[in-house]
């Protein structure tokens, strides 16, 4: 269990900060900048969650609850090492990617196909999952360099790329099934 009962503590002032294991790395580390990225995408989901009703609400609700899951198995570096930590880390499982991929497919089935790359927007909610799509995906780019360098769990990596595309899937149901969707033109304004 968290508690906060000190927000700020003073001791990155200098510019570090600290993972899940103590160790203390700089804020603009890779790994710092991937579970950063992570929060935006819940900071912005929140503002989209504003606009969704009904099941569309509660899928939001327990994708933000994810994200705080992805946000901590990323700050957690040393996987080979979780068996000897004080408390079992906490990481993304391979169920909350087959959660997605079976909320993605049951969207998706109600849906036309597309036959042409739709332009960001429509409804305030479809407006906001787009650029729930885009942050995510600055976030895998992010996770992908880090699991480059360093061991990064294989869930958390596909989660992340599952759920941009949750994130798109949701946004054409969010414009009236697709109905609404904002068709890109190409060359329409040479």
């Amino acid at each position: 269990m968290v508690v906060l009962n000190r927000i700020y503590t003073r001791t990155g002032d200098k510019g570090d900060t600290a993972l899940g294991n103590g160790a203390r790395v700089p804020k603009d580390a890779l790994r710092v900048e991937a579970y950063g990225t992570v929060d935006e995408t819940n900071a912005v989901l929140g503002l989209a969650r504003l606009h969704a009703t009904g099941d569309m609400a509660e899928a939001i609700t327990r994708i933000q609850n994810d994200l705080f899951d992805l946000g901590a198995d990323l700050c957690r570096p040393d996987m080979a090492r979780d068996a000897e930590a004080e408390y079992t880390p906490l990481r993304i499982v391979p169920a909350q990617v087959e959660r997605l991929e079976a909320e993605i497919d049951a969207m998706n089935a109600k849906l036309e196909p597309l036959r042409s790359f739709i332009l960001p927007g429509g409804s305030a909610l479809a407006a906001h999952l787009h650029q729930c799509r885009t942050t995510c995906r600055r976030a895998e780019r992010l996770a992908v360099g880090l699991a480059r360098e360093e061991d990064v769990n294989e869930a958390a990596l596909r989660y992340l790329n599952r759920l941009s595309d949750w994130f798109f899937v949701a946004g054409r149901v969010a414009n009236n099934d697709g109905a609404d969707d904002v068709l890109w033109v190409p060359g329409a304004n040479r």
